[in-house]
């Protein structure tokens, strides 16, 4: 039942394109732009090309993330995110965090999803081709990319404990806690672009979990 609502808010939220041609990837919209690929062959035995072009903070009012869908290059529809757009054979679903996008996958009528492929221009694309190039190194960043985000969970669940400690009737019941780790500023800031930098860099790989929101 709640997938059923969640699908009919999403499909309100739809709106008709208008029919322009989807624009190159440039160098200077990593940030702010993501890009994703997808080919599905249509009832008639054709290839269907679509493509996702998600721009952040683009919604005027809200400062939400927009997602548009272009069929084979023309602007077919746009939603705010988080968005499902019907397309031949299923649905594809985009869905955003503060840090870049945690979803965008293609859901099959039976159920079955796979990820669209990133745009190899995009921050996205770029991130997925040095996991294709240099596995180890890629690796390697994603461990510490989890590392950063425990600590910083952490830190948090310390930092917030001791206050929470010193209400009257916890206090009372379990008695006070002062935190064992004081962090100078400097090192408290640190730490914090730290965790967000994982987080970014786990957003380029659709990755998100509850670690990505505790540990920023």
């Amino acid at each position: 039942m709640f997938e059923d609502w969640k699908r009919n808010r999403a499909a309100k939220r739809v709106r008709p394109g208008d029919g322009r041609a989807l624009q190159p990837f440039r160098w200077w919209q990593l940030l702010r732009r993501s890009l994703f690929l997808l080919e599905v062959f249509g009832r008639d035995g054709h290839p269907v090309g679509y493509a996702v072009d998600v721009r952040h903070w683009a919604d005027k009012e809200t400062g939400e993330s927009v997602a548009h869908l272009y069929v084979d290059g023309r602007h077919h529809a746009y939603s705010r995110v988080p968005a499902m757009f019907a397309v031949e054979g299923g649905t594809i679903e985009v869905a955003a965090s503060q840090f870049g996008l945690k979803r965008c996958h293609y859901v099959a009528a039976d159920g079955a999803e796979r990820q669209l492929i990133p745009d190899p221009r995009s921050a996205e694309g770029r991130r997925a081709r040095l996991d294709s190039r240099h596995p180890s190194l890629s690796r390697s960043l994603g461990f510490v990319s989890v590392v950063m985000l425990l600590v910083g969970v952490a830190l948090l669940v310390l930092q917030v404990a001791e206050p929470i400690s010193e209400i009257p009737p916890v206090a009372d019941s379990i008695g006070t806690f002062e935190s064992p780790i004081h962090l100078p500023l400097w090192l408290n800031l640190a730490l914090g672009l730290g965790a967000v930098a994982a987080s970014t860099e786990r957003a380029l790989r659709l990755r998100f979990s509850w670690l990505d929101s505790l540990g920023n």
